[in-house]
């Protein structure tokens, strides 16, 4: 006998089988999605975790973190990184932000077989406006390291060659523009002081950031923001006076 569904029935097994295509449609799409970058990108998040851990666990020297690390950022597809931390709902966030310096974005890996869960470094976003600024600091305790996704900006480093109590004795290392695929990296012993302005009307830098790497250290872990338009020394030397956050928004944010 040929059975008759009411119209609640049949709409109900209609909408049950549009919802199990869509998650069968999406459990698809994260498996291309999965399989489109686990040869790309896998390999290129672990040896960044791998390199970290080698730093902190001091069996590399900051300055070959370094150079490894901006080695391994000069080699990624730009375009398969923009697509693997969603980067088009990142720019319309830095899009909205209408404040001083750089908006800090969060920066999230997808979760898929080969990449790691508990990765040891931090990431972020800084997104800017034109003439907006990631503005001058350095660090204590930390190694970070840079790379530019989308825009111009006028890339500065220092050396830090001696704390003072109210000033940084630097020495500027790197001055020059900085494109897509750009990067560079500080540490505690090299190139310390950094400050990057947008030049173009929008910028965005992917930043990924190490702490403890100098255990011992009896300053406290974190920025140390100066003004490094400061006295001229012989050499070429400044002595840049230390200065508040809000100062340096105000200064050159």
């Amino acid at each position: 006998m040929e059975s008759k569904l009411g119209r609640r029935e049949f709409t109900q097994r209609a909408l049950g089988s549009l919802l199990t295509f869509a998650l069968i449609d999406t459990v698809r799409a994260g498996d291309v999605f999965a399989s489109a970058i686990r040869p790309l990108m896998r390999h290129w998040i672990a040896d960044l975790d791998a390199l970290g851990r080698e730093v902190k666990d001091r069996k590399i020297k900051q300055v070959e973190w370094q150079a490894k690390v901006e080695e391994l950022f000069s080699k990624v597809d730009l375009a398969d990184f923009l697509k693997l931390i969603d980067f088009e709902t990142i720019v319309k966030k830095g899009e909205a932000y209408k404040g001083l310096g750089a908006a800090s974005l969060s920066a999230n890996f997808p979760q898929v077989e080969g990449i790691p869960t508990k990765l040891i470094f931090g990431r972020q976003i800084f997104a800017l406006k034109k003439g907006r600024s990631v503005v001058p600091h350095g660090h204590n305790n930390m190694a970070t390291c840079f790379l530019i996704l989308k825009g111009q900006l006028q890339g500065r480093h220092y050396d830090r060659l001696e704390d003072q109590k109210e000033h940084l004795i630097i020495s500027p290392t790197i001055d020059k523009e900085f494109g897509p695929g750009g990067t560079s990296s500080i540490s505690d012993v090299k190139d310390n002081i950094h400050w990057f302005k947008a030049l173009s009307d929008s910028a965005f830098i992917f930043n990924i950031h190490l702490i403890g790497v100098s255990p011992g250290l009896k300053a406290p872990t974190g920025r140390v923001y100066v003004d490094p338009a400061g006295e001229k020394l012989e050499g070429g030397k400044i002595r840049a006076r230390l200065i508040e956050h809000d100062e340096a928004d105000k200064l050159y944010g």
